[in-house]
């Protein structure tokens, strides 16, 4: 065991200290537990390893990337956010209504690319009325990092919470009876909306904008949509006994979302009659986050095996004892403080069995459902990364621009809208998922 949790200690000391070669660290890490297992320390093989990785998880997350690719090629995002634009009267409602459509579109693509779509007419807004775009470009970039938890295609943190837990489309809108995530996660953007109107509160410049962007392909549009409908009646289909009909049910989602983004590729290439598009989609592609996830879930399956995913729920389940309240508490305010300065995608890789595996340790071993606990992890791991300025790669990204533009941000630019729009948003999602899941 020891050998194993140093492994995992060191890797993530390595990937904080080391972000440019962080996938490398976790493929080294997973080799490392690999040799760990053939030396006999704990059990493990190449066949286990390779067991432990979550394809249907990597499938999806790559041919949604490939679709958002051809999405923002097609422009249509920039017309959707002109469009509301000429809704609003002012600058304060201009930024309200960019970070409310960022994070409407933030539910369903990456958030990254989220804010590759918006910052521009964000942008194009402030030259034209001459003020500086750092503050509402931040709105916009936090506002997209919250609704990554509200949908399971909206985030990689919902995609392998998904995956883990077998969570269907439908499910984070509602499970068991019970209203899911996406409430809880709406709840804390429309508090954050009021946070929001109050720090713009003195900018009333009047907006003007006119709808110019055309857009050049709706098929992209279309594929957005389908992929959401379909991940929607996948999760309808009954469970096979088991055989190849129980493999193909186990990568549904992964399978849809890769179906559509080829349809989506083979006709851009057709109408361009090249192989250009697909050159785009694979140079767009995050191979970086992909094999950082594969590295991950073999290391995840090594420190498993080696026991430490136990005695790390058991140091929880020691700080709680058996109430379910504080073991909650506990995993939400760990998971912001945490994810305020580290990477959510690893960690939540990383506590997702944890929890399941304290779960079983409630009750006095008989166990307890652990759905208030994975909704409480989300919730503080996504909306925590709003803290700081590097706490998500949105917000990371959306700095990028503004620095690239000429803007200076500075860490007091960023801590005035982030700080009071993560409490507001992780205090009304806490409250509202213990509500629901935990009493």
């Amino acid at each position: 065991m020891i050998a194993a949790l140093v492994i995992f200690i060191l890797t993530y000391i390595l990937m904080l200290s080391f972000q440019n070669i962080r996938p490398w660290v976790a493929l080294g890490a997973a080799l490392a537990m690999l040799v760990l297992g053939y030396m006999g320390i704990f059990e493990m093989d190449i066949i286990s390893a390779l067991k432990s990785v979550d394809y249907n998880v990597l499938i999806m997350i790559a041919s949604t990337m490939g679709t958002v690719t051809l999405f923002i090629e097609s422009r249509m995002p920039g017309r959707l956010a002109e469009i509301l634009m000429t809704k609003v009267p002012n600058v304060k409602w201009a930024v309200v209504a960019l970070s409310l459509f960022a994070g409407v579109v933030s539910a369903f693509v990456d958030n990254v690319a989220t804010v590759l779509m918006v910052v521009p007419v964000a942008l194009a807004i402030s030259k034209k009325l001459n003020f500086s775009p750092v503050a509402m470009i931040i709105a916009i970039a936090v506002s997209s990092n919250l609704q990554g938890a509200a949908t399971l295609v909206g985030d990689t943190t919902s995609i392998l919470l998904g995956g883990f837990a077998d969570m269907n489309f439908m499910e984070f809108f509602w499970m068991d009876g019970k209203p899911g995530i996406f409430w809880g996660v709406e709840l804390g953007a429309l508090a954050s909306a009021f946070v929001i109107i109050f720090l713009f509160r003195d900018k009333t410049e009047p907006v003007s904008c006119r709808i110019e962007t055309e857009v050049e392909d709706y098929f992209p549009s279309i594929l957005m949509v389908g992929t959401v409908v379909l991940l929607i009646a996948a999760s309808f289909i009954p469970e096979p006994d088991g055989g190849l009909l129980l493999s193909l049910y186990n990568m549904r989602s992964g399978l849809v979302c890769l179906a559509l983004c080829l349809i989506g590729i083979v006709r851009a290439c057709l109408r361009e009659k090249s192989p250009n598009p697909l050159k785009r989609v694979m140079a767009e592609m995050d191979y970086q986050t992909l094999l950082l996830l594969f590295g991950l879930f073999i290391v995840i399956e090594g420190i498993r095996s080696a026991g430490v995913i136990d005695m790390i729920a058991s140091l929880f389940y020691k700080l709680g004892g058996n109430n379910p309240f504080v073991l909650y508490t506990a995993i939400v305010v760990a998971s912001v403080i945490l994810s305020a300065f580290i990477d959510n995608i690893p960690y939540v890789a990383t506590m997702l069995p944890v929890i399941q595996s304290l779960a079983m340790m409630m009750n006095g071993g008989a166990g307890a459902d652990p759905n208030v606990f994975y909704f409480g992890l989300l919730t503080g791991a996504t909306l925590g990364g709003n803290l700081t300025p590097v706490g998500a790669s949105a917000n990371i990204t959306a700095i990028g621009i503004l620095r690239k533009n000429g803007e200076t941000v500075t860490t007091n630019d960023f801590l005035r809208i982030g700080v009071p729009f993560t409490i507001s948003a992780v205090v009304c999602g806490y409250v509202f998922i213990w509500l629901f899941w935990g009493v």
